[in-house]
Order: C-alpha cells, then structure tokens, then sequence
C-alpha cells in the first residue's frame, strides 16, 4: 500500500506549526509552495506495517496572520491538526474558531489537537484545563516541536484511522532535524505526570465551556 493524504494544520500565528512540520527533513527539502493562497505544501513519508503512508502537510506559512484562511485551504483534506502553544492561554482559547473554520468545509474528518511547546517549563495550559478534544471526538498529544518530542503521535494516530486499522505501526523511525532543545530527566518526569493526568480524565464528566477556556 501506498497512500496519499492532504493534511491541514492550523491554529494562531506563533504557535509553532511551520517549525513541526520542518522537523521532518524529507519534507524540508520537497516542499513546494502555492502562491495563490499563501501555502506551502510538505510532504512526509511513513513506513507503516501497511505500507507507505504520505501526509502532503498543508502549512499556511503565517497568512492566518493577515485574513482568514480561504475555503480552497480546507477543500479536500482527509484529516487535520489543530495546534496550540501550551504557555498562552489565549491560543488555546482560540481552538473552537479553528475548529469551526475547518470542520464548516471538512465534516468528519480525522482531527487531532496538539498542545505545541511543552519544552518550556512555564506551562500556561494545564492538562486538567484541555476538554475541548473530548467534547468534539479529537485526540489529544503533548508536543515540542523543538526537541522533536512525541513528534511522530499525531501522524502515527492520523494513520490509524484513516487506514481503519488500529493495530498499524511505524516500520522506521521518522528522518527528523536535530532537536534544537532537550527535555532533562525532570522535565520528562512532569510530562508524564500531565500525560497520566490526561489519562485519567478521559472517561471524567465534561466540565462547564467556562472552566474548559
């Protein structure tokens, strides 16, 4: 097998997408850029226990700076992330625009959040606080884009469902950069601490939109 995705990332301007997606070297070096609506397309490859799997990442290289992101952005994508930056609250406030924006052109598609910049100690986001995943069928993942952590989960996941086979894995590790940061002992220790906590506030009873944002 070997398959072909469109996938959109979006979220606020600063919270790291274009610097995830350039963690992927093969990527870096094929992108190629679609000037009428402001984006640059990367390409990954993953080797799956099913084949090939080829994520064309849709990046919109800052225009969502500038205006809002245009239909043809969204029309044809089979899945999405949805990032934030876990040290400004305000990013994560603003997930249910992005949400909407997408979900108004792609209906049921395979979404996953990600909370970006979790190298930095000063977490703003706590994993208590993140429900809005929950509330709308999404997956949840931690990650540092800088220090390639849990770089490959939201691919990984992404493939899972978009194959329907929940048993695939990752055949070779994914060619990422060097990571620009590193995550100490410590620091590990605190991520698994939100990740458990994440865990077990799974099955827990939704809480009000005004504790959630």
């Amino acid at each position: 097998m070997s398959v072909n995705f469109k996938l959109v990332i979006i979220g606020d301007g600063g919270v790291g997408k274009t610097t995830f997606v350039k963690r992927h070297l093969t990527g870096e070096y094929e992108k190629r850029y679609i000037a009428t609506i402001g984006v640059e397309v990367h390409p990954i490859s993953f080797i799956t226990s099913r084949g090939t799997v080829t994520f064309s990442v849709w990046d919109t290289a800052g225009q969502e700076k500038l205006s809002g992101l245009r239909d043809g952005y969204y029309i044809g994508a089979h899945c999405g992330i949805i990032m934030f930056d876990v040290t400004s609250r305000i990013t994560y406030k603003n997930i249910p625009k992005w949400h909407r924006d997408l979900t108004r052109i792609c209906d049921n598609i395979p979404i996953v959040l990600v909370g970006n910049k979790v190298d930095v100690k000063d977490r703003k986001v706590k994993a208590k606080q993140i429900a809005y995943h929950r509330r709308h069928s999404m997956q949840y993942f931690d990650i540092s884009a800088k220090s390639n952590y849990q770089f490959e989960k939201p691919f990984l996941w992404l493939c899972r469902k978009l194959s329907g086979d929940p048993m695939l894995s990752l055949v070779n590790e994914p060619i990422l950069a060097p990571a620009e940061v590193s995550l100490d002992n410590e620091h590990l220790v605190l991520l698994q601490k939100e990740q458990a906590e994440m865990d077990e506030l799974i099955n827990a009873p939704l809480p009000d939109c005004d504790e959630e944002l």
